[in-house]
């Protein structure tokens, strides 16, 4: 009797790519969620993902922001995540092809995970030992379902149950034999029998193997989704929405002054003059909103003073606080962009707070830190030159928002935000500008910005179609602490027409203005231009953000069509 031949699939074979770059990824979920879980126990900062992605944030080359912003707005931040993801999920597939290889190379490289989560945790500005608890834990987590959902993988590729060389030979006996071989006629010709696998019999199934590799694999999702969601939930249980709702406010010792007749023109689709709290902008570095409880909220000022000052928000708030009107305007807002708006802020006298600690002579910079780490610097000169430079505990008759520095952040009309409105702000360091560089100076943008006199056309919108006859041109503008003096318009680069200047309760707000058109048949080009209090009219020339705002001629393209 002869044994088939062994064929190659009857060998010892690995298991796909696939499922070993499932593996992987499900192993780095897991890692991840129990992470998460890990930061909502502790520190929700400490999260690895949050803390590789602020120190993307922080590392990321200044042409790659200026992209980012420009291209995803205020989401810039949500497509940084999603980077992040996409990438720790390729590197993932390829540890766990590695993996089902050899276990080893995919530990290793799960341990390259933890290396950069750990390096990105403890280098943040408030890193403590306990920061490495979050990654430590999820990267356990993670070898241990890499090494579970590689075996299951490894099941995938077992052979199966065929003829296999080593096997003991069958051994034919009556009534199996042929007739002359049962009688013992030892003349009889031997007889032999080929055994040929049957094409029709797929042999035993892989079922059981794959069952072991789904459920493993499921185990590992819900432990990975389980992981995120309770850590997610136990973050947000730290949130400080009971604390904002409970405040109450003392009356202002300078209130606001009232709004006069004609602050609004009432335009469809022209901005209002005081920006509501849901859509006012938000440009920071924060992946995660810091959420300060007021009752441990403290700011310090020190440095080159002759006195520290400590002041809690109880002493905050018994301080003389005033009421303000005062735009505000991001640096990275592009010609005729949506990072600036107005507000009514209610603070505390940001120049009385730095004269209580006396500056030393010198002293030209407020470096100011917020509870994330982030500093801006602010010109001390300005603060102390009279303007309402703010302390500010609420915005528009409510406490600040959470997103918008809650519960003190600083406010200083004139100046662009990066230089002058900290959030979370709880240290202020009176210092040089030649000794100490803020967060975006170190980046390549300037330490001193004012605000450069803007406009912006919100009406009509770009690339409308609008109909013949009488129409509204109209939009705002700024000149902060200086103040909007004219707005001029013109239509496919043709003589400029003065617009009208809504009214204003002081200099330190943005301005509405209105032109009429006599819109005719085509495609046109409307362009606008403002003049400050000083004489100062807005430049043609064109600037990018970088390194001190943008500037040029706000711009919008319309067709007219025929009656």
């Amino acid at each position: 009797m002869t044994r088939p031949p062994v064929t190659p699939s009857d060998q010892s074979r690995q298991p796909s790519a696939l499922a070993g770059a499932a593996a992987g990824v499900l192993a780095a979920a897991v890692a991840m969620g129990v992470a998460q879980l890990a930061a909502g126990l502790t520190v929700a900062q400490s999260s690895p993902v949050l803390a590789v992605g602020q120190a993307a944030i922080d590392l990321t080359p200044q042409p790659v922001k200026d992209f980012a912003i420009s291209t995803f707005g205020v989401n810039d931040k949500n497509a940084l995540l999603a980077g992040i993801l996409v990438i720790l999920a390729a590197f993932a597939a390829v540890i766990g092809v590695l993996a089902v290889r050899r276990l080893a190379l995919g530990l290793a490289g799960l341990a390259v995970f933890a290396c950069i989560g750990l390096a990105a945790a403890l280098t943040r500005p408030t890193a403590t030992p306990g920061y490495v608890v979050p990654t430590l834990v999820g990267a356990a987590a993670g070898a241990f379902a890499l090494t579970r959902l590689v075996r299951a993988a490894r099941g995938l590729g077992s052979p199966a149950s065929r003829p296999t060389r080593g096997t003991r030979p069958v051994i034919l006996e009556p009534p199996d034999l042929p007739a002359s071989a049962a009688g013992g006629d030892d003349t009889a010709p031997v007889s032999s029998f080929t055994f040929l696998p049957n094409p029709d019999d797929p042999g035993p199934s892989g079922w059981p193997a794959r069952r072991r590799f789904l459920t493993t694999s499921g185990l590992a999702v819900v432990s990975a989704a389980a992981g995120a969601l309770i850590g997610r939930e136990l973050i947000t249980r730290h949130n400080v929405s009971a604390a904002r709702a409970a405040l109450r406010f003392p009356r202002p010792a300078v209130a606001a002054p009232p709004l006069p007749p004609g602050t609004d023109l009432n335009i469809p689709g022209l901005s209002s003059f005081i920006t509501p709290n849901a859509s006012f902008y938000r440009v920071d570095t924060a992946l995660l909103l810091p959420e300060v409880d007021p009752a441990t909220w403290q700011l310090r000022i020190h440095g080159m003073v002759q006195r520290e000052v400590t002041l809690t928000f109880d002493e905050l708030l018994r301080r003389p606080l005033v009421e303000d009107y005062i735009t505000l305007t991001c640096v990275s807002d592009p010609v005729g962009g949506p990072y600036v708006g107005n507000a009514k802020w209610l603070g505390a006298s940001l120049a009385d707070l730095i004269r209580q600690a006396r500056p030393l002579a010198g002293a030209d910079q407020l470096l100011c830190t917020s509870v994330d780490g982030f500093t801006s610097g602010t010109p001390l000169q300005v603060v102390l030159d009279g303007r309402d430079a703010l302390l500010t505990v609420a915005m528009n008759g409510q406490a600040l928002p959470v997103e918008h520095g809650f519960p003190a952040r600083m406010v200083v009309p004139g100046l662009y935000g990066y230089v002058s409105a900290c959030k979370w702000v709880t240290d202020i360091e009176v210092t040089t500008f030649a000794s100490a560089y803020a967060y975006w100076a170190t980046r390549g943008w300037s330490q001193q910005a004012p605000i450069k006199t803007e406009s912006r056309i919100d009406v009509p919108a770009g690339n409308a179609t609008i109909p013949p006859g009488r129409t509204p041109v109209a939009g705002v503008a700024w000149a902060q602490h200086k103040g909007v003096a004219a707005v001029e318009v013109r239509v496919d680069r043709g003589p400029w027409q003065q617009a009208r200047l809504a009214a204003v309760p002081d200099i330190d707000t943005w301005r509405q203005w209105a032109w009429e058109w006599d819109a005719t048949p085509g495609t046109h080009l409307l362009e606008a231009r403002t003049t400050d209090a000083t004489g100062y009219t807005q430049t043609a020339v064109e600037a990018q953000p970088p390194p001190n705002g943008a500037s040029g001629y706000p711009s919008t393209a319309v067709t007219v069509r025929k009656p």
